[in-house]
């Protein structure tokens, strides 16, 4: 079960060290004033948001080496889950950015921000507040979708359960990884709880 934990932790940190910073990029590549630009961005992430992450962790791992790309496992896993989330995170920021009055950008400029200062001292500290359920959401949909690495092999914890359980033809394995499944989640709450109490007083 330890071992199965390190995979499904690994998976989740990984992907999420991947697909935010990716997913605010095609954010902003969504928002572009370059009409080709954004379409391309918006296509990529109809096509990621409209299939199962299911069947894009099974097309990387068996459809691609058939053009003869090829992934061990946990980067076929790897993959897959960085491009489906970096999709799902970059509509939450896109919707944040958005979301901030243009007379802020505005008056940015009019004190003499650049850029890089405009939206690191006073755009992304407002969106990170308003995405921030959003964000948790996903978060945690994340750490309960790595379950679904069984699907190509991966030893994760649901993997090591249900060979525990054919095992000892019991089902206290199942509980015992719903269990870590509840712990890795309530911990997860926690931490959200407190970062959206750290920019509370962002308005």
């Amino acid at each position: 079960m330890l071992e199965g934990l390190k995979i499904t932790l690994s998976v989740f940190f990984i992907t999420l060290i991947i697909s935010v910073p990716l997913g605010i990029m095609i954010a902003f590549l969504r928002l572009s004033k370059n009409k080709i630009i954004s379409k391309i961005a918006n296509f990529y992430i109809l096509i990621m948001r409209g299939t199962p992450l299911l069947l894009q962790l099974v097309f990387v791992f068996f459809g691609l080496p058939l053009m003869g790309i090829i992934f061990d496992r946990f980067d076929a896993v790897i993959v897959a889950f960085s491009l489906n989330y970096a999709a799902y995170f970059a509509e939450i920021f896109r919707g944040g950015i958005q979301s901030i009055d243009k007379g802020q950008y505005e008056g940015a400029f009019v004190l003499g921000f650049s850029k890089f200062e405009m939206y690191r001292k006073i755009i992304f500290p407002q969106v990170i507040k308003r995405v921030l359920p959003a964000m948790s959401n996903e978060v945690i949909t994340l750490i309960k979708d790595t379950a679904i690495v069984y699907a190509i092999g991966l030893n994760d914890i649901l993997r090591i359960a249900q060979i525990a359980q054919n095992q000892q033809a019991s089902i206290v394995p199942l509980i015992e990884a719903g269990g870590v499944y509840l712990v890795l989640i309530g911990i997860l709450t926690i931490m959200f709880k407190k970062i959206e109490n750290k920019y509370a007083y962002y308005r």
